[in-house]
């Protein structure tokens, strides 16, 4: 009964962003424009492109920016302030939406493999790596994007997604940094070396660290975040491994894999005491019912901007 309170609360929580009056993403405006489009796969798609006021002349980043489970475009973009960021840094930054769980509420998933939920491998025959591909292809036709820094990040379903499109978009996919994701395709080959950073909260029972069940509404039986990180050190030939503290703040360490092939950077944080919740963002208070109160003296979308910002493929 708590389970279905939460996931009705959430589709409240959701639904209240609101629809944008649909415009073509041809335009090339600043500020957020809506677009949709058919897939491969014969869904009608859609998704959100934010642009700073000041469109440069040169080319600029693209990040592909994913929800997690049960959120959509529209909230992932409320609750992260990405567009700050990239008002800030002059970067364009999109917010596309996974497939809804039941028609008229805007709870979306992505299909990372064997997660998550309607969108799952096998279940619907979603291909979101596909839909991915052509949201870049389209912006790229639209917005002066940079081929060597087109970068995705997620949150949970959305960095499981991450992971995925390291996996098998690695061609145009230059580097990845995200929170709380696992690996959950049944073999990850990349193409070429892709940069990833992975950001996890030692609280986070959600996704546990070292997988399994974790407590969340999915119910899934998740991929080892600990040892995905690792596979792809592995599948990046990186042969140097150090430990790492943050000296501003004790809750912050990790590990960091260099001497990766052409010069990519494999790094895990992990953060003493942050759970489930997209961290230094405060949430809504369903999402705060169903993952606590992020943790606040980190800010997530920060640090995976700034990650990705320095790793440009050459």
């Amino acid at each position: 009964m708590r389970t279905f309170a939460l996931l009705l609360g959430l589709a409240l929580l959701a639904g209240s962003c609101g629809r944008l009056s649909e415009q073509t993403a041809t335009e090339s405006a600043p500020g957020l424009v809506s677009s949709s489009m058919v897939t491969p796969d014969g869904r009608e798609r859609t998704y959100h492109v934010f642009a700073p006021s000041t469109i440069a002349d040169e080319p600029m980043p693209l990040l592909i920016a994913m929800h997690g489970g049960l959120g959509s475009g529209l909230q992932f973009r409320d609750n992260s302030g990405f567009d700050e960021l990239a008002e800030t840094n002059g970067f364009i930054v999109a917010y596309p939406d996974g497939i809804r769980i039941l028609e008229r509420r805007d709870n979306r998933v992505w299909n990372g493999g064997a997660c998550c939920g309607v969108a799952g491998e096998g279940r619907q025959n979603v291909d979101d790596v596909g839909f991915i591909a052509a949201v870049i292809e389209e912006i790229s036709a639209a917005y002066p994007v940079d081929p060597a820094r087109v970068f995705a990040t997620g949150h949970s379903n959305g960095a499981i997604m991450s992971y995925r499109l390291a996996c098998e978009l690695a061609d145009t996919i230059v580097a990845i940094a995200f929170q709380s994701g696992s690996i959950e395709v049944d073999e990850c080959a990349p193409s070429r070396p892709v940069s990833v950073l992975h950001l996890h909260g030692l609280a986070d029972t959600n996704i546990n660290l070292d997988g399994g069940p974790g407590d969340g509404v999915s119910s899934h039986d998740f991929a080892s975040p600990l040892e995905s990180i690792e596979a792809m050190a592995t599948l990046n030939g990186c042969s140097g491994r150090e430990a790492f503290a943050d000296p501003t703040n004790p809750d912050v360490s990790g590990t960091r894999w260099g001497d990766c092939d052409s010069g990519t950077e494999v790094e895990l944080m992990l953060v003493e005491g942050a759970n489930h919740a997209w961290m230094g963002h405060p949430g809504r208070f369903v999402q705060e019912q169903l993952m606590g109160e992020p943790y606040a003296d980190l800010d997530a979308s920060f640090v995976i901007w700034e990650f990705l910002a320095s790793h440009a493929r050459d």
